[in-house]
C-alpha cells in the first residue's frame, strides 16, 4: 500500500493579525497544504522556523523590529527554506519586494485589494501553485556576483540593436537575474529584453533594483522604446512585450491580449517576436521558473538559427520552464546560472564575427545552433 504523501508545511510570518488569519483560511481546504504555525514578527518567525521545520515560509516585509529583509537574509544564508513574499500593491512595498526577490526570495504573491473582485480566490490559487512548485527545494547560495557588479561603469545606449538577448524567468528569477545581468559587460554588442513573471506594479522596482548593480542600463520597458546595445528592458507586469523592426532601429511594443501559457507578459510571445525580427542574430535564455512558458518561443529562436541557453536543474529554484524547453529540443546549452553570462558574451561575439556556434550540448554536430 502506497504511503500517504505528507502535506506541504507552511510557516506564515506577518505582523498583520488579518493576514495571519487570512492565509490559513485560504489554504485550509487544500488537504496537501498545512499551515503549521504563524509568527507575529521576524524574531518569532526565526524561532518557529527552527521549531517546526516548515517546507515553505510566507513572509511579510514590513514588520517592526527585525524586518522581513533581515529575516530573509538569515533564512537564505543559514537555512535554505524557500520564502514566498506576500506584498501589498504600494510603491514602498514594491521596492522592498524587489530587494527581497533579488536577495533570494523565490516568488511574490500580492495581497488582495479590497476593491478586487475574486481577490481571495485568486490569492488561494496563486499561492497554492507556488507552494507546490517550491516545496522540498533547499535553496543553495549562489557564488559571489561578478566583480563588475561592485562598481558598474554604465553603458551609454545609442546604437540601434543589431543583435538581441531575450531572457525569460519566473519563480526564483529575480535572484538569478541579479546574478546574471551584472556579468554582462558594458560594451555588450546587443540589446537585452527580459520577461520576468511578476504581478503588475512590481516590475518597475525590479528594474530599478537591477540597474543599481549592472553595467548595462536596466529600465522597465515603455511602449515604443528603442532596442539599443547596452540597454536592458524589463517587460511590464500585465502587458505582453514584443519587438518589431522599425525605421531607425527595432522597438519594443506593448500588447494587451489574453495570457499565453498562463502568463502576461509571456516569454513565448517575446521569444517568437525576437526570432521573427532578428533571426540568427538573437540569443534566447530560459531561467528558473514553473510551468512551460518560454519553451515554444525558445524553439522558435532555435529554429531561426539563433543560439539558446537554459539554466540547469541544480541551480534552478524550479526546473519547470527549463525542463520544458529541453524536452522540446530547444536548448543548445544547459548551464548553471554562474556560467550563463559568459556564454551570452561568447555567443554575442560569435554572432558579431559570424563565427560558427559550438556543438550543442548533448546533441550531434550539425546545422542546429549554427550562425550563417
Amino acid at each position: 500500500m502506497a504511503e500517504a504523501r505528507r502535506p506541504i508545511r507552511v510557516l506564515v510570518v506577518d505582523d498583520s493579525a488579518v493576514m495571519r488569519k487570512l492565509l490559513p483560511i485560504v489554504l485550509q481546504h487544500d488537504p496537501d497544504v498545512e499551515v503549521v504555525a504563524t509568527a507575529v514578527n521576524g524574531v518569532v518567525g526565526l524561532r518557529k522556523l527552527a521549531q517546526f521545520r516548515p517546507d515553505v515560509v510566507t513572509l511579510d516585509l514590513e514588520m517592526p523590529g527585525m524586518d522581513g529583509l533581515e529575516v530573509l537574509r538569515e533564512i537564505v544564508t543559514q537555512d535554505g527554506t524557500p520564502v514566498i513574499v506576500v506584498s501589498a500593491h504600494t510603491a514602498e512595498d514594491a521596492a522592498l519586494t524587489a530587494a527581497a526577490l533579488s536577495t533570494g526570495a523565490v516568488d511574490v504573491v500580492a495581497k488582495p485589494r479590497s476593491d478586487q473582485p475574486g481577490g481571495l480566490e485568486s490569492l488561494s490559487r496563486e499561492l497554492r501553485s507556488k507552494l507546490y512548485a517550491v516545496a522540498g527545494r533547499r535553496l543553495r547560495r549562489l557564488q559571489s556576483p561578478p566583480v563588475s557588479a561592485c562598481a558598474p561603469a554604465k553603458a551609454i545606449p545609442g546604437i540601434a540593436a543589431t543583435r538581441v538577448v531575450a531572457v525569460a524567468a519566473s519563480t526564483g528569477g529575480p535572484a538569478a537575474l541579479a546574478h546574471l545581468l551584472p556579468g554582462l559587460p558594458v560594451d555588450l554588442a546587443a540589446a537585452v529584453v527580459v520577461v520576468q513573471h511578476m504581478p503588475e506594479g512590481f516590475t518597475g522596482m525590479l528594474a530599478a533594483r537591477l540597474d543599481q548593480t549592472c553595467p548595462l542600463r536596466v529600465e522597465e520597458a515603455r511602449d515604443g522604446d528603442r532596442l539599443q546595445h547596452g540597454r536592458v528592458l524589463i517587460a511590464r507586469g500585465g502587458r505582453h512585450l514584443r519587438v518589431r523592426a522599425a525605421a531607425g532601429g527595432p522597438v519594443a511594443l506593448f500588447g494587451a491580449g489574453p495570457p499565453v501559457a498562463g502568463h502576461r507578459p509571456s516569454a513565448d510571445v517575446l521569444f517568437e517576436s525576437v526570432a521573427a525580427a532578428f533571426g540568427p542574430q538573437c540569443i534566447g535564455v530560459v531561467l528558473t521558473g514553473m510551468g512551460e512558458d518560454g519553451a515554444a518561443g525558445l524553439l522558435a529562436v532555435h529554429q531561426a538559427r539563433g543560439f539558446t541557453i537554459v539554466q540547469d536543474e541544480d541551480s534552478s529554484v524550479v526546473f519547470g520552464m527549463p525542463r520544458a524547453a529541453v524536452a522540446r529540443g530547444a536548448a543548445d546549452q544547459v548551464l548553471p546560472i554562474e556560467r550563463i553570462a559568459e556564454s551570452i558574451v561568447a555567443a554575442v561575439r560569435r554572432k558579431a564575427q559570424r563565427e560558427p556556434a559550438p556543438t550543442p550540448l548533448g546533441l550531434p554536430a550539425g546545422p542546429q545552433g549554427e550562425d550563417p
